[in-house]
């Protein structure tokens, strides 16, 4: 992307200024399996992310989350127990996507849902 593009598409990848404080005020600690780096300040707590693609939040694995909120101390694999069998991966926040979930009656299904069962009856003006 151009550096026109990195100045006016801040909700497109990281902005000039986060790319900048990167490279002169942070400290690189890691990545994590997507592709997101992860930096803290040199001199403060002030942890960030640096996402691979988008700016999209749910793209944070949730020991990652845990870090960058203050949560753990130490980077996720060294403070974290190795992961149980049941655990699953993380899903991406599909919201307002293609793969969002939409109930039957969702207008983008149709519209159309199962008749009322008859223990329900419309209120009508007048009909006291």
């Amino acid at each position: 992307m151009s550096i026109l593009g990195k100045i006016f598409t801040w909700w497109d990848g990281a902005t000039v200024g986060t790319l900048l404080n990167s490279w002169s005020t942070g400290e690189k600690v890691g990545e994590d399996s997507l592709g997101n780096t992860y930096y803290r300040a040199k001199k403060s707590r002030r942890r960030w992310v640096l996402y691979n693609g988008s700016n999209d939040a749910s793209r944070v694995p949730p020991e990652w989350h845990g870090w960058l909120h203050g949560t753990l101390d130490g980077l996720p694999g060294d403070a974290l127990p190795a992961p149980r069998a049941w655990e699953q991966e993380p899903s991406a926040n599909l919201t307002g996507s293609l793969g969002a979930y939409r109930p039957a009656g969702a207008l983008e299904r149709g519209g159309r849902r199962a008749a009322a069962t008859g223990d329900y009856e419309a209120w009508r003006p007048g009909a006291d």
